[in-house]
């Protein structure tokens, strides 16, 4: 399931943002790249201790915990602290899948990544390439979305990073562990949930339909959280 999350940033953070980073201290990628991945990795990021990053970390975690669509999809337990990149003069990231497990030793946390995202931060006219090109059952799908948008797709499936032949490609990327481990499962929930949004501005705010819907889906996600 691939699921766009709109304006997760504003114009104005998104402004904040590109006046940060602009001054950034940016280093070789290739350090955090895995031992495969390194061969195909060509791009720069911040470092996780990097005072930057831990400040516009800080601003997407508090955004997404009140993106109604992002809540929805992901049903996030943990999230990988944001790390900024950015691609240019040819930079990309050749096809690789992220590692399962991920440990975050400055918090004794290991991550299960269930799903991975990408924040857009360059507006999708300043650079020519750049695709985030996703591997799914009928068919790779080319992403490139608006600043300040979101992308969540399986961290399981392959994907790349197509070459930036002009300007510069500026994203943030993290990963999430759901509460739902099951891809399947919360795919379903996720409908389930969209419709329930969908529907509910039309009723009565004590619908008995509606309210059985909401008792309907609460009780399938305690059947499917893990324990």
């Amino acid at each position: 399931m691939l699921i766009i999350c709109e304006a997760v940033l504003d114009e104005a953070q998104i402004a904040e943002f590109r006046t940060a980073l602009a001054g950034a201290d940016w280093r070789d990628g290739a350090a955090s790249a895995g031992t495969r991945s390194v061969a195909v990795k060509q791009n720069l990021q911040l470092g996780r201790s990097d005072p930057v990053a831990q400040k516009l970390g800080a601003i997407i975690l508090g955004q997404l915990g009140r993106h109604a669509e992002f809540v929805s999809a992901s049903l996030a337990e943990r999230i990988w602290p944001p790390v900024f990149n950015l691609y240019q003069d040819g930079g990309h990231y050749g096809t690789h899948s992220d590692a399962a497990l991920m440990r975050l030793p400055e918090a004794d946390l290991t991550i299960r990544s269930d799903l991975s995202a990408t924040l857009f931060l360059s507006d999708p006219d300043s650079y020519d390439g750049g695709e985030l090109i996703i591997e799914q059952p009928y068919g790779a799908q080319a992403v490139k979305l608006a600043a300040g948008d979101m992308v969540l797709y399986p961290s399981g499936s392959l994907h790349q990073v197509a070459p930036v032949t002009r300007g510069q490609r500026v994203c943030a990327i993290s990963w999430i562990q759901s509460a739902i481990a099951d891809a399947s499962a919360r795919a379903l929930l996720y409908d389930l949930d969209q419709s329930i949004r969908a529907l509910a501005p039309g009723r009565a705010k004590d619908d008995p339909e509606i309210d059985r819907l909401i008792h309907v889906y609460h009780n399938l996600v305690r059947r499917w959280a893990h324990p």
